[in-house]
């Protein structure tokens, strides 16, 4: 039962994510949160194949800080990759 505790702080960083990467606009609100909860998850669900136990405080650290280290970077690059293929598609289009 303490995976939920990484997918939930995965998601609440991965909303902080959200907030803090630029170009926000261009992606759902959905996205940040998701990743980062799928991301946490994935992290505790290795450590516990892994063999660690919840007296490791490794689990704890890097399961709450792997989503924010992944999902960041991540919504930065799309909203970057989404800003450039719009001005491509107005010049393509002969948009303004």
């Amino acid at each position: 039962m303490d995976i939920l505790l990484a997918f939930i702080v995965g998601g609440v960083l991965g909303i902080a994510a959200h907030y803090l990467a630029p170009h926000r606009p261009t992606r759902g609100t959905v996205l940040g949160p998701v990743v980062g909860a799928l991301v946490g998850g994935a992290v505790w669900l290795a450590f516990t194949w892994a063999g660690a136990t919840t007296a490791d405080p490794w689990i704890w650290l890097v399961s709450f800080a792997a989503p924010l280290a992944v999902t960041w970077p991540s919504l930065a690059l799309l909203g970057r990759r989404r800003v450039a293929h719009d001005a491509r598609e107005r010049i393509r289009l002969k948009i303004a």
